[in-house]
């Protein structure tokens, strides 16, 4: 951080703070899941929440692009939903005889995919593409997505009848997939005497710009991680595919496919904005062991064994972050 301004980058940290205040004015606790939008927001990664119904996650996503002043589009998505309804369509224009764009909720800061997995292949294909691009085709004319441009997509873990299941290959363009947990009981008291109270209406404030996310993007870049922590991440990632090489031994009976490059990739990112968060200009072994589990959870495929057995995709990874020394 040597060329930037120290000024600035203390203002800016304070400002994220303060973001996390002002969603806490209308969402209660989910300090956690708020913690890993901005991490995506921040280092240009998409995130996948799954969890149960009615844990505020449309609440959180809405209520931190109105703090950050983003556009922001909820997209329901069912078994009848089309490629068109998502990126938009060509249609006809009767007075100007001609046909027209006409461009579809994609075109947003933020976009929330509420159930991503009750869609088809076509339409989910569609979303990841765009994701992928950051640009859309309609017809024969290419459009680029705004920036800032984040993608959070939610799955109902219960629910499973009906679904198509996201392929392996397209869960790994999602930077963390995040478990969003039951709130707890002082929190849920919370949460009933405002949701109760129907003239309940916090005022929130706009705390940053899009130029202050683009700035504290260029302000994470810039966060120093040294060599041996750069190793330790190689190191964690080939644990997934090679697990016997580390004397995992057990957990090699478990695993299908470890993880891939993109692992590698969104580790150091999303260490180096954990360190940005907490003040410091130089990444620890704690940062990159604080983000494993939501950087590796859905790209460590196991085999049925695993399932019969009980053993989560947790029990590898936390196998793996106690096998694996940090390099020298």
């Amino acid at each position: 951080m040597d060329n930037l301004n120290i000024d600035i980058i203390k203002d800016h940290r304070k400002k994220i703070s303060q973001v996390i205040t002002e969603v806490g004015k209308v969402v209660v606790g989910q300090e956690y899941m708020i913690n890993r939008l901005l991490i995506g927001l921040f280092t240009q990664g998409h995130i996948l929440l799954e969890g149960v119904p009615g844990l505020a996650k449309t609440l959180t996503v809405n209520t931190l692009a109105r703090v950050l002043h983003l556009d922001f589009k909820r997209l329901q998505f069912t078994p009848d939903l089309l490629p068109a309804d998502l990126i938009g369509t060509m249609i006809y224009n009767q007075q100007k005889s001609e046909f027209e764009v006409k461009q579809g909720p994609i075109f947003a800061n933020m976009i929330l995919a509420d159930e991503v997995n009750r869609s088809p292949a076509k339409v989910q294909s569609a979303l990841l593409e765009a994701m992928q691009e950051r640009q859309v085709t309609i017809g024969s004319t290419t459009f680029k997505l705004d920036k800032p441009f984040l993608v959070m997509a939610t799955q109902n873990p219960v629910e499973q009848e009906g679904t198509y299941p996201l392929p392996e290959a397209q869960v790994d363009r999602f930077m963390l997939k995040i478990f969003v947990d039951y709130p707890q009981k002082h929190e849920e008291l919370e949460i009933m005497r405002r949701m109760s109270n129907l003239t309940f209406n916090a005022e929130i404030h706009t705390v940053l710009t899009k130029q202050d996310i683009f700035d504290i993007r260029k302000e994470i870049n810039a966060v120093k991680i040294s060599e041996s922590l750069e190793k330790y991440i190689i190191e964690l990632v080939f644990a997934s595919r090679s697990p016997r090489d580390y004397k995992l031994a057990d957990e090699a009976n478990y695993i299908m496919f470890g993880a891939s490059p993109r692992a590698s990739i969104n580790l150091n990112l999303a260490a180096k904005a954990i360190a940005f968060f907490d003040d410091r200009e130089y990444v620890l072994p704690e940062d990159i062991k604080e983000i494993a589990l939501d950087v590796l959870n859905h790209r460590i495929i196991l085999n049925y064994e695993a399932e019969a057995d009980g053993v989560k995709t947790k029990d590898i990874i936390d196998a793996i972050l106690h096998k694996v020394p940090i390099s020298k």
